[in-house]
């Protein structure tokens, strides 16, 4: 399966239990089981804020390797997420 980056948060999904659901029940392909259940974001993050989303997911970057400090984690985070669908439009 090609993977693919949840369009909310960045998640790589690389199994189908990675993938949100759609409100009929199908996988949704453009974000994770994290942020999209049953047609619709998530009461974790349905509120928040772009900024809100970088701050959240640094600790993802730093266990993940991607970055080595906090604020490597922030500058990087802030330079991927606004190209997102999510936070395109916004």
């Amino acid at each position: 399966m090609e993977a693919k980056t949840c369009q909310s948060c960045e998640m790589t999904m690389t199994e189908q239990a990675h993938f949100g659901t759609n409100a009929d029940g199908s996988k949704n392909d453009e974000y994770c089981c994290y942020c999209w259940i049953n047609g619709a974001f998530d009461d974790w993050c349905k509120d928040m804020t772009m900024e809100e989303m970088v701050e959240n997911n640094i600790r993802f970057v730093l266990e993940f390797g991607k970055a080595q400090t906090e604020d490597e984690a922030r500058a990087m985070l802030r330079e991927s997420t606004p190209k997102l669908k999510r936070w395109a439009a916004v």
